[in-house]
């Protein structure tokens, strides 16, 4: 009997241990490995570029923020979405981009992601 009560109380402190790391984003932690992946499947910015800016603009968030709000004009469009993408230290510089890759943002825009600002985490 002991031995079971052993075992239960490891395999609860186990439990504890890797539910924490999952609440972590940390650049080893589950979470910031999956973010890491999805980063390098999809596009940092939704194809729109910020009207002040002529480009997308990367607006920097600290990097434990993990989830953003979207908003859009219509019943139901409100989406709290991952941020997966999170620059590194040794960033090389602008990438190679033209302002015709990207679209202007609409004179009626539906959707926050058309106004050409997307966040991406800082590095750790």
């Amino acid at each position: 009997m002991k031995r079971f009560s052993i075992f239960s109380v490891a395999v609860l402190l186990l439990i504890a241990v890797g539910a924490a790391d999952l609440a972590t984003a940390g650049e080893g932690s589950l979470l910031g490995y999956r973010a890491k992946r999805k980063a390098q499947m999809l596009p940092w910015n939704a194809g729109y570029y910020s009207a002040s800016w002529g480009m997308p603009l990367a607006l920097v968030v600290p990097p434990t923020a993990e989830r953003q709000v979207n908003w859009g004009w219509g019943v139901g469009n409100t989406r709290v979405t991952p941020i997966y993408h999170q620059y590194r230290r040794d960033y090389a510089g602008p990438g190679q981009y033209q302002r015709g890759m990207f679209r202007p943002t609409p004179a009626w825009p539906s959707d926050t992601l058309q106004f050409g600002t997307y966040y991406a985490r800082g590095p750790w």
